[in-house]
């Protein structure tokens, strides 16, 4: 992907991941300079009458009733930016910074805002030259959009506060000047239209979505993988009896693990009339209905995240036929209850491989493996501690998974009375999508070391390219295999798609 387009229609999630994550730059269409264009001369005109119009020629807020007169309405511009930028706490990751950027522009190009044709122009041009403004972690309720972290965004482009380039931390001022962009001076409504959006949670929504995509299928593998170390069958799996509960995310995960286990010589061997085992416990057999549950909250996330993706966030917006209204669009609500959604499947989906890894470790439990897959079982203890590792992630992601969006904190002199906290329901995702590929790095780890132990019989086609792009990664196996770095390996194999 060259570029992005921007102009008022909408753009994907893929688009978002690509200048987010990838680099990607962004152009701004003819139709877009053109909608900016007339949105702002309705601006201009409402700025020319003697009536108050909110964000125009009034305060903030609280401060709504108040008129500002001609002469201080640039100073109120940038005055609403600097008192805004009152970030706290580490800062956020470029990739989260970049994604707020695009999707704040993508609103603006609509047309629905009531900037000048420069500012945007400066904003795309930010975003081209690897401009990255600091963010900070704290400062949003999600309510009147993400306020401080769009504010820090804001500032850069007024040529104010730091930034990143390269990795490097600069002034704004000079970042701009050696990539040849005029800093911007702020006119009416314009640094409440650059800082009054969903965009920084909407982003990190989506490439939560992106990213747990990729997980889900990843837990397929796992899961699967353990049955064949467990002795598990894979008849449970079979499409007529899920078929019986049509959820299609069920049916997709079911599908997956019965193929993954297709060719398997490992459960092909216990197959028959010998096999005095009845049912596999719930973790392996029920793997389908709990995965599939979670792509069906999944695929209900990117619903909301198209429509926010079609949609204008700003307050007041500018209508077809010249009218500044006021509006509650802004409102993080939407965004916010998906993102506090998926934490709950993200930690059951890692509660139900914790549970499989732990079985593959009993010996009561594991049918036939060496107590936590040790070579001299006493003498090291083998996966004991990566499982403890494991089950310390899962505990934190069972904290995340309690709801952001609950907890409204009012604000603005109790104007704003009710925020949706969609920004911290975010920032937790983040954490929780990264817990579960450490999860899935220990569950794939254990279940290549417990299939290597099954030999001489071998496991299916898919599971065997995943042990070995396991090999290529860690020098094992063996009895000191699996340590933490070969977790970070692992991680990093699932994150860089070489497992599949």
């Amino acid at each position: 992907m060259a570029e992005v387009a921007l102009g008022p229609t909408p753009i994907s999630r893929a688009d978002v991941v690509a200048v987010a994550r990838d680099g990607v730059g962004v152009r701004l269409t003819d139709e877009a300079i053109d909608a900016v264009a007339r949105s702002r001369e309705h601006v201009e005109r409402l700025a020319e009458r003697p009536e108050p119009t909110y964000g125009v020629s009034t305060g903030f807020g609280a401060l709504a009733v108040r008129h500002i007169p001609p002469d201080r309405r640039t100073a109120l511009q940038h005055a609403v930016v600097r008192s805004h930028a009152a970030g706290a706490g580490p800062e956020v990751e470029p990739e989260v910074v970049r994604g707020l950027m695009l999707l704040r522009l993508r609103t603006l190009a609509m047309g629905r805002s009531g900037v000048k044709v420069s500012t945007v122009e400066a904003m795309a041009g930010m975003i081209n030259a690897g401009i990255i403004p600091v963010v900070h972690e704290y400062g949003s309720l999600g309510c009147s959009g993400d306020l401080a972290p769009l504010s820090a965004v804001a500032l850069a482009l007024t040529g104010e506060g730091q930034v990143r380039v390269k990795g490097e931390l600069k002034p704004a001022a000079d970042a701009l000047k050696d990539a040849g962009i005029t800093p911007v001076r702020l006119a009416e409504k314009e640094g409440l239209a650059l800082i009054n959006g969903t965009d920084g949670m909407l982003g990190m929504l989506v490439m939560a979505i992106a990213d747990l995509r990729r997980l889900m299928a990843i837990a397929d593998l796992t899961a699967a993988m353990s049955v064949e170390a467990l002795l598990g069958t894979d008849r449970v799996f079979a499409a007529d009896l899920h078929a019986l509960r049509p959820h299609p995310g069920q049916s997709e995960s079911a599908a997956r693990m019965a193929q993954i286990l297709s060719d398997s010589e490992i459960v092909a061997s216990h197959r028959g009339p010998d096999c005095t085992r009845v049912q596999d416990a719930y973790s392996l057999r029920c793997s389908p209905q709990v995965h599939g549950a979670a792509l069906d909250t999944l695929t209900h996330a990117e619903l909301v995240a198209d429509r926010e993706l079609a949609s204008a966030v700003d307050n007041p917006v500018v209508l077809d036929d010249g009218r500044v209204e006021s509006n509650g669009n802004f409102h993080g609500a939407p965004i916010a209850y998906v993102l506090d959604f998926l934490a709950i499947p993200v930690a059951d989906v890692a509660s139900m491989a914790e549970r499989r890894t732990d079985r593959m470790l009993d010996v009561a439990r594991s049918h036939g493996l060496p107590a936590f897959l040790a070579d001299d079982p006493g003498v090291d203890s083998g996966h004991m501690i990566a499982h403890y590792t494991q089950a310390a992630v899962v505990a934190e992601m069972k904290r995340l998974a309690v709801p952001a969006s609950v907890d409204s904190i009012p604000t603005s002199a109790m104007q704003e009375d009710h925020v949706s906290m969609g920004w911290a329901a975010a920032r937790k995702l983040r954490k929780s999508v990264d817990g579960l590929t450490t999860v899935l790095a220990i569950e794939l780890l254990t279940a290549a070391r417990a299939i290597d132990l099954r030999a001489p019989l071998k496991p299916s086609t898919a599971t065997g390219r995943a042990v070995e792009a396991l090999r290529t990664r860690v020098p094992g196996p063996g009895p000191d295999r699996y340590l933490a770095p070969d977790i970070a390996a692992a991680e990093d194999l699932i994150r860089s798609g070489g497992i599949k």
